[in-house]
């Protein structure tokens, strides 16, 4: 079966067990409505024309925010999925950006060549290529290396050929397209892009486009009715879900909340398959993210560990205070 990284099963692996304090923190499920906002992602579907920055903007107003911010810029005439995190979740937002993508791609051939032609170039592109970015693209055209996952070949009809392609983020569809048209002898152009996959986000029951996002939005403010919100807006942890998972005890949150490095004795539970330097995300006893960073030990060697820095604190989600200080600074 065809998997993104971030589809691999993983074990969650029991280090020691504790209990969390009611008093402190909160369940995401069981944030105010306003906190709710400030701390949610959408799992927005894109329409073709305006820009993601537009797109985003346009999210902004119609739930009268300060901030949100898209994770991964989706051309105008591309569609699909844009995931927005909002508020305060805007600290996620690099989370999310490496995150590998699919999309389905309709890509047009200069002239007609064989089916098993066409499978071939799409077996021979699967696995880390080599590619520069366009003159259009916004960043430096240097050629780089990127891994596409998998490419599946869903229709063939005439010079037209319908694929699905699950890549690293950072990839240029429109430039595989343009090689493999090279690879074939024949020319290729990309003709029409949707973005079916980001990290977590899939196009499922969550996924909602603009309008929808409005009436729910409108629903709530004029019938104070809360369901059509709660269900366009996802915690925010949903955009963290691709990453394994470290859980802590309510002692060691505060100090990971000031930007400390976790350390052996705060973990309660590790998922398996974490290798030195993967992004590893970390989470309270109730299910709210406290940060993201990177692991400085293995699944195994965090199991084990009953001293040492196991992760770093790249990236603080959780406010200061939030729960009690278990821990002392240096004097």
């Amino acid at each position: 079966m065809n998997l993104l990284p971030s589809e691999i099963k993983r074990e969650t692996l029991v280090k020691s067990e504790d209990t969390t304090d009611e008093k402190f923190g909160k369940r995401p499920a069981e944030r105010t409505i306003q906190e709710y906002m400030q701390k949610g992602v959408i799992n927005l579907d894109k329409p073709a024309g305006p820009t993601s920055h537009e797109v985003t903007s346009w999210v902004k107003k119609i739930l009268e925010l300060e901030k949100a911010g898209h994770s991964g810029t989706l051309d105008p005439n591309v569609t699909g999925l844009l995931p927005i995190m909002l508020g305060e979740a805007t600290k996620a937002v690099d989370a999310l950006l490496t995150a590998g993508k699919e999309y389905v791609c309709l890509m047009k051939l200069h002239t007609e060549v064989p089916e098993r032609m066409i499978k071939s170039v799409l077996a021979e592109f699967t696995g880390e290529i080599y590619q520069k970015p366009s003159l259009k693209s916004a960043v430096k055209r240097e050629t780089r290396t990127r891994t596409i996952y998998y490419m599946e070949l869903l229709e063939i009809e005439d010079k037209s050929v319908l694929f699905k392609v699950g890549c690293e983020a950072g990839t240029y569809i429109r430039k595989l397209c343009h090689d493999m048209g090279l690879a074939l002898g024949t020319g290729a152009h990309m003709q029409e892009l949707r973005r079916t996959k980001s990290g977590p986000f899939r196009e499922d029951d969550t996924m909602i486009t603009l309008h929808d996002l409005k009436d729910a939005y409108i629903e709530w403010k004029e019938n104070n009715n809360e369901e059509p919100i709660r269900k366009a807006i996802l915690p925010m942890e949903a955009g963290l879900s691709h990453l394994p998972k470290l859980v802590i005890r309510d002692s060691a949150v505060d100090a990971i909340s000031h930007g400390a490095g976790l350390a052996a004795p705060g973990v309660l539970t590790v998922e398996s398959g974490i290798e030195r330097g993967d992004p590893v995300a970390v989470f309270t006893q109730k299910g709210e993210a406290v940060s993201f960073g990177l692991a400085k030990m293995k699944s195994v060697e965090i199991l084990k560990a009953a001293t040492g820095i196991v992760a770093t604190t790249d990236r603080v989600l959780l406010e200061p205070g939030t729960y009690p200080k278990g821990w002392k600074a240096k004097e």
